[in-house]
């Protein structure tokens, strides 16, 4: 295809666009997996009782995914966005197969940092193809779709996996919706994804944003915007690397059933994936330092009722507003990045961001796990709750004004 036949936006190229968020469906599906049935999991198959240890699937799950996200985002002008997808898929294949024949919780462990390199070549490269794709008027809209399927498929299959170990067992029946999954979009990927590097070529002519020396740094420390946007998203995975591994321990020790755990652990990742398919379309429009400003407040605020609430009401309606504030700062997180880099910066700038966000998984299982051994869980999610409202306080005055970074 010529650059000339090449054409920003996201009307263009929906029949791609579709195909780019069917497929990271499938990529959130392989995350769902785990939500919900982990803790028990550890517990009763493996014995695993501190709660250090039993993050540790986070742990590792996380450090990999935040390297494999810097390296994809680098990689991906090399090798090219839909190379990266594949390999992505090809890792992903055998997770759920040493999940069900694990005998030692290392081979878990070994299985979550399959994982967390799949997530990172599939996820990054979703993104980063379908910000290609759209060019800039619709940037925020495409995050919210992308945003939306990855976790509206989460909470899908944390509610499905929770059902389907009520019935029948906590394994191996969950695990073989991953089988399925990780075989569907690996196939998905190879007969119908194409790449688009040819895209950045076409926006790069016309793009006057100012290239920058050091991505790595900038992106981290030294542009305000860019910085202020990575610490925000490092805080928002470190409080849902928290409740991804302490949401479940408080239910079980509230002796809810399977069942119900499932229904709270899903309503969290489905809020925020439907919550995305408004609030990407809003940092189109909107101030994107207002919304990562209530986003991350939202979710503060709604961490510090966790310990104070019992009831199966009290505790989805928490989770509700905790999704409702992730969602108005998830794809604006990315749209923001977008929108303060060129274009062939871009995908290593976004990179660099999602290194820092997805280390928060690993943070916010460390910090969690530890707090929660010496002095419970309630002073863990507490101090979680806390910095999450930090950083929000971080954006407020530290981020600059939008009208000053839009090209």
């Amino acid at each position: 295809m010529s650059t000339e036949e090449i054409k920003l936006g996201l009307k263009e190229n929906w029949k791609q666009f579709t195909i780019l968020v069917v497929v990271n469906a499938f990529v959130g599906g392989m995350i769902g997996l785990e939500r919900t049935i982990f803790p028990e999991f550890a517990q009763v198959e493996f014995g695993v009782a501190s709660k250090t240890a039993i993050l540790s699937f986070i742990t590792a799950f996380g450090i990999t995914k935040a390297i494999t996200n810097y390296f994809t985002g680098r990689l991906a002008n090399v090798f090219g966005r839909r190379n990266l997808l594949l390999a992505g898929w090809l890792l992903a294949i055998p997770i759920p197969f040493i999940l069900i024949f694990a005998n030692q919780w290392y081979q878990v462990i070994l299985a979550n940092i399959l994982l967390g390199i799949s997530q990172g070549l599939t996820w990054s490269s979703t993104v980063v193809m379908k910000i290609d794709l759209v060019g800039d008027k619709d940037r925020g809209l495409a995050m919210g779709l992308n945003e939306f399927a990855g976790y509206f498929a989460v909470g899908l299959i944390a509610f499905l996996s929770g059902y389907i170990a009520q019935q029948y067992g906590i394994t191996p029946y969950p695990f073989y919706i991953g089988i399925a999954i990780s075989i569907l979009g690996f196939f998905m990927t190879l007969f119908w994804v194409k790449d688009t590097r040819a895209f950045v070529h076409k926006e790069s002519g016309t793009d006057n944003t100012a290239p920058m020396d050091n991505i790595f740094m900038e992106t981290t420390f030294k542009n305000k915007t860019l910085s202020s946007i990575t610490q925000a998203g490092l805080i928002n995975n470190l409080n849902d690397g928290m409740i991804w591994g302490l949401l479940p321990m408080v239910l079980l020790s509230l002796h809810f059933e399977t069942r119900q755990t499932g229904i709270i652990t899903a309503i969290y990742p489905a809020v925020w994936g439907i919550g995305q398919l408004f609030t990407g379309k809003m940092s189109d429009i909107y101030s994107k330092k207002r919304m990562l400003f209530w986003g991350m407040l939202l979710q503060g605020i709604a961490i510090l009722f966790i310990p104070f609430s019992t009831h199966l009401f009290a505790l989805s309606a928490i989770a509700a507003i905790l999704g409702l504030g992730t969602a108005l700062v998830y794809p604006t997180f990315l749209s923001g990045i977008a929108a303060a880099t060129s274009p062939r910066q871009r995908a290593e700038s976004i990179g660099t961001f999602r290194l820092w966000r997805d280390l928060g998984y690993a943070f916010g299982a460390v910090i969690s796990g530890i707090t929660a051994d010496i002095f419970g869980i309630e002073y863990a999610i507490l101090l979680i709750g806390i910095l999450t409202i930090i950083s929000s306080l971080i954006i407020q005055f530290r981020m600059p004004a939008d009208v000053t970074w839009n090209h």
